[in-house]
């Protein structure tokens, strides 16, 4: 018989010729079941290359044990659905048969219809549910794909070298970059590719929780154990057991907590509040910040024994006013992600409105490029994103450019870059615009590339 590729394939093992016709009959009531019916355990296992969704088992039959015959469909395929029919009301064998993997024992009498027609129920909808699990998974395993970390600049590609080696082993990960440069992407896109990527991802904005609230988050509680707490709760460690706990911002936690933490790591275990008993976990700790740990340790903020073992290996992320012509990379990937989502029709960058985009710094960096580009969408008429559309609304920060604290030369460099991203690397304009030399641009480039 040629499978329909939309049919559950039901197995029915049954030798008593009453209840053989009484369960197909039942069976075949849906159209979308192909059912197959044997009278012994060989002829079964025989089939078991027809790979079944559902196995009907009788306990007892002439050949050999139910039991026999489970274990056997277990060691072919341990993921086949199998439900036990007995004419036996056998309590301590049938909780034998469900530790043994069983999905339910169903006892031959007058309820045997209603049973085995919800079992079967309940059956298709796990597995409909478990299809549709895994197919989100493997869409957030495509989105995390290296092709969707967009950029082609030097500094990008030091980035992406960084994430192979990440994702070759187990070592921590510590991501730094401003607010905006995609932190929680890199996270996600390691994780997603990593041998942990069939595990949870979980992530933990340690700035956003409250600091009474993030020890009871992190590690769980038990119940009574401070008001509220009505029942017990496992914190984030445990939950990202067998896959990657993304501790975000952890420079806003509290030294309290950060001793807390250190035992954690050291013991890979945690020990809920209120609780006494210490519950192992299995996870990968990447963490991130905006800010410089060293610094922090320097400044007395952040334990310098808990930076050591959190440090691991170090990816920093580029701001986008350093990343040159992935502004455009990204300003385009964006502009067809909305559109598309949107159904707005074909829109391009004429050559003015990507002039502004190059020529802007980005204080906010992807996430500011991402909305500057889906509002430019918005406003856009007759196909063309013009400079007009790109309206840019940062928050002012006075001196900003100020502020940092470079050398001289290091300001000249920056100030140079800025104009050849601005005009499209025309070094001739460029050094018109600045009334410096030609092969004073020429001279930076070459000791660059040196």
């Amino acid at each position: 018989m040629a499978r329909n590729s939309t049919a559950f394939r039901i197995f029915v093992v049954e030798d008593d010729p009453m209840y053989q016709r009484m369960i197909r009959y039942l069976m075949e009531l849906n159209p979308d079941h192909e059912v197959h019916v044997f009278a012994t355990g060989q002829e079964c296992l025989e089939q078991l290359s027809l790979n079944p969704d559902l196995i009907s088992l009788d306990y007892s039959l002439p050949d050999m044990t139910g039991e026999a015959v489970l274990h056997q469909i277990k060691s072919f395929n341990p993921a086949i659905t199998i439900l036990i029919l007995s004419g036996q009301q056998d309590v301590g064998t049938a909780v034998k048969l469900l530790k043994e993997g069983v999905y339910d024992y169903i006892t031959k009498d007058s309820e045997t219809k209603d049973r085995l027609l919800n079992a079967v129920d309940h059956v298709k909808k796990r597995q409909q549910l478990e299809a549709e699990v895994d197919e989100l998974r493997e869409q957030l395993e495509i989105k995390y794909e290296f092709g969707n970390i967009i950029g082609d600049s030097k500094a990008m590609v030091r980035v992406f070298r960084l994430i192979e080696k990440a994702i070759k082993t187990e070592i921590n990960v510590s991501i730094t970059g401003e607010t905006g440069t995609g932190k929680e992407i890199v996270a996600r896109c390691i994780h997603f590719n990593s041998n942990r990527r069939k595990g949870p991802f979980i992530a933990v904005n340690m700035g956003a929780i409250p600091a009474e609230l993030l020890e009871s988050e992190l590690f769980g509680y038990e119940k009574g154990a401070f008001t509220g707490a009505v029942s017990r709760k496992k914190g984030q460690f445990e939950l990202s057991s067998g896959g990657t706990l993304f501790l975000d911002e952890i420079a806003e936690v509290s030294l309290n907590l950060q001793a807390k933490l250190l035992r954690a790591l050291q013991e890979r275990e945690v020990l809920r509040v209120g609780g006494e008993k210490p519950i192992s976990f299995d996870c990968r700790i990447i963490i991130a910040s905006h800010k410089d740990l060293a610094e922090e340790v320097g400044k007395g903020n952040f334990r310098e024994d808990l930076y050591y073992r959190l440090l691991g290996l170090s990816v920093q992320l580029p701001p986008l006013r350093e990343r040159g012509n992935d502004t455009l990379l990204l300003a385009s990937a964006f502009l067809q992600e909305f559109r598309k989502k949107n159904k707005l029709p074909s829109l391009n960058f004429d050559k003015e409105a990507k002039n502004k985009l190059l020529g802007y710094a980005f204080p906010g960096n992807v996430r500011e490029l991402r909305a500057v580009i889906e509002l430019a969408a918005v406003l856009a008429e007759g196909g063309k994103i013009t400079a007009e559309d790109i309206q840019f609304q940062s928050v002012r920060r006075e001196d900003a450019f100020l502020t940092q604290e470079m050398t001289l030369e290091d300001y000249k460099r920056k100030i140079i870059h800025f104009f050849l991203q601005k005009y499209e690397k025309d070094v001739a304009l460029v050094a018109q615009k600045l009334d410096i030399g030609k092969s004073t641009i020429y001279r930076m480039l070459q000791e660059e590339e040196s």
